[in-house]
């Protein structure tokens, strides 16, 4: 992938042989991490209602909270493409409020957004892309609409679900997504959507055939102390090894280990 990374040269990854790296990260730290390791999106997820926020699911995040961390991100100044959520309902009652909704995103440093949903979707996505504001869809598991599925089920069991997956995978590419994201569907449906459309398609837990991979950085690092998906993969135990840490700090206070005399002023 070409540094800097952009909307261009991420639509242009379906014909490389490299696949795209996405990582969530919600604050300067975290995207400064991904951005030394070279991956080639940050997308400020509104997953962080769950990994930050402490929420049960990601409905209760607002655009003041999303614009909120993608300033924290963007002023790592990442060569990665960053990419911003639009929460639950910032997208859903009409175009003007769509844009709107987008533009704060923008201004506070993405360099394009992403959206659940398909053909459902399709009106807003295309008033967007008229914008001049990029959009990423997400098609296949969508957790904003959890309320209406049954909870973080897998998609594209069945063939009715199958063809809608596909349907508004095309639906996103028509209406003019850059790229999509494929959650939380069978390894085959996973190849389906990436053959079915010509922009990149990037999977979470939608198999090994996509155009790219995207994980979210607390899963990655081991920061996550719960339930872990079955696509998650796991490359650090930081949740333990910062559990020591600041155990280690409190004894060391507490037994008037520290400071020591280095790490006092004279």
């Amino acid at each position: 992938m070409v540094k800097k990374v952009s909307v261009a040269t991420v639509r242009a990854a379906k014909e490389q042989d490299t696949p795209l790296v996405m990582v969530t990260a919600y604050d300067f730290a975290s995207a400064s991490i991904c951005d030394e390791a070279g991956v080639d999106i940050i997308l400020v997820g509104d997953s962080l209602a769950m990994t930050v926020l402490g929420h049960s699911d990601t409905l209760q995040v607002t655009v003041e909270q999303m614009a909120y961390h993608t300033l924290a991100v963007a002023a790592a100044k990442p060569e990665a493409l960053v990419v911003a959520d639009m929460p639950w309902m910032s997208y859903h009652l009409s175009v003007d409020e769509t844009v709107r909704n987008a533009a704060k995103l923008i201004r506070a440093g993405a360099g394009a957004v992403k959206l659940e949903g398909g053909a459902i979707r399709a009106e807003m996505i295309a008033t967007l892309s008229k914008a001049e504001i990029p959009v990423m869809g997400h098609v296949g598991l969508t957790p904003q609409s959890t309320n209406m599925t049954g909870g973080f089920k897998v998609q594209g069991r069945e063939l009715n679900q199958i063809e809608q997956i596909l349907l508004d995978a095309k639906a996103c590419e028509q209406a003019g997504c850059f790229a999509i994201v494929c959650e939380g569907v069978p390894e085959d449906v996973g190849t389906k959507v990436t053959e079915a459309v010509d922009v990149p398609v990037i999977g979470i837990g939608a198999g090994r055939n996509t155009d790219g991979q995207v994980l979210v950085y607390n899963d990655l690092v081991g920061l996550s102390n719960g339930f872990r998906a079955k696509f998650v993969r796991t490359y650090a135990d930081s949740y333990a090894d910062q559990t020591k840490a600041v155990a280690n700090f409190a004894e060391d206070v507490r037994s008037r280990n520290y400071p020591l005399e280095a790490e006092i002023y004279s």
